[in-house]
């Protein structure tokens, strides 16, 4: 596998037009299972065909059972100097519940041993909206959260997929999701603590002490151009979006015969327009109406006059200098708002 995402490195090499490299993410599954030697070769890979800013953010997705003292010392003289840890929680019935294998005391033990290996940049990852998760228990986990200091939290709601073991037992009755007015105040309860903290809410999802916003995932929601490789990774230039096929077998063997197993998908005027609405509204720096006349020929105010208007009288929304930003009460409904303003093809 690693031989084989080396190779599509060299086949896409072109992609990125030369541009300056300044974020390189390893993750979309458990990245730190592959040895640090496997690592460094695949960074040394991209050092030898993309030119790499020497400030580069270089991230990896961890789980805290796969890191030790002598596997995070490696990664990081191999170059990684960001981690995100997978932590979830710090309850160990709800670990369990959600088949992780680590435990609270790994978790913490494993944020220190980083600390430890020279790592001043790390982001951890934690579920709310969990069955059996209340209030207290949620708080709890914000405040051990705030007693390790990682400079930056990413917070998602657990959500139950169809045809996951999750899904299925929602079916079957036996598992019951929290409602949604649960989600969405633990969500503000989460707001809350973390801009006392001192966090800065840069993103739906994510919160970050000043400085250490995550330079990848930004890139993402400016709609920078990114490459992707290996198995499920996608790619994007504006134009178009590219998606490498899931399977780990085919990946392999189309790698192999020389071909760069992926469907492309070009985006159509209104994919664009909905595609910054989407990215952009997330975040703190809000969507610009502006940019949306001038680079996509469209008027977001006057396409949805009356909505907007209702949007701002309920204290959803606020425009200021032809930004449109989401207020903290707006941010529980994001997802709703940005659906609601997409465009439809004419």
């Amino acid at each position: 596998m690693v031989e084989a995402i080396c190779k599509e490195i060299e086949m896409q090499k072109d992609y990125l037009n030369g541009a300056l490299v300044d974020t390189i993410y390893f993750g979309g599954g458990t990245p730190s299972l592959l040895p640090a030697h496997e690592l460094s070769a695949i960074l040394q890979n991209i050092q030898s065909i993309h030119p790499i800013k020497p400030s580069a953010e270089i991230t990896l997705e961890a789980n805290p059972d796969d890191l030790n003292k002598d596997y995070l010392k490696a990664i990081h003289d191999a170059g990684i100097n960001r981690l995100s840890i997978g932590i979830q929680t710090f309850h160990d019935d709800l670990l369990r519940f959600m088949n992780r294998a680590h435990n609270r005391s790994t978790a913490i033990e494993t944020f220190e041993q980083a600390r430890g290996a020279g790592f001043s940049n790390i982001s951890i990852d934690l579920i709310y909206s969990i069955p059996n998760q209340d209030n207290t228990r949620w708080n709890q986990d914000i405040e051990q959260a705030l007693r390790l200091k990682p400079e930056h939290i990413s917070c998602y709601s657990l959500t139950i997929e169809p045809q996951t073991v999750f899904g299925k037992w929602s079916v079957a009755g036996k598992l019951k999701p929290p409602a949604d007015e649960v989600a969405a105040h633990q969500l503000e309860l989460l707001m809350e603590q973390l801009q006392v903290a001192g966090y800065e809410h840069y993103e739906i999802s994510n919160f970050a002490l000043p400085g250490y916003y995550a330079q990848h995932n930004s890139s993402y929601w400016k709609q920078e151009n990114y490459l992707g490789v290996g198995p499920s990774a996608h790619s994007f230039n504006q134009l178009t979006r590219q998606y490498n096929v899931r399977n780990n077998h085919h990946y392999l063997k189309a790698i192999t015969q020389g071909v760069i197993p992926s469907e492309i998908e070009t985006l159509t005027a209104e994919n664009k327009i909905n595609e910054y609405i989407l990215t952009t509204l997330r975040t703190q720096w809000g969507t610009n109406l502006l940019t949306l006349k001038q680079n996509h020929n469209y008027d977001l105010v006057n396409e949805n006059r009356v909505y907007i208007q209702q949007l701002i009288d309920q204290k959803l929304i606020t425009i200021k200098q032809e930004l449109l930003t989401l207020t903290p009460k707006g941010k529980l409904l994001a997802d709703k708002i940005a659906s609601d303003l997409f465009t439809v093809p004419s």
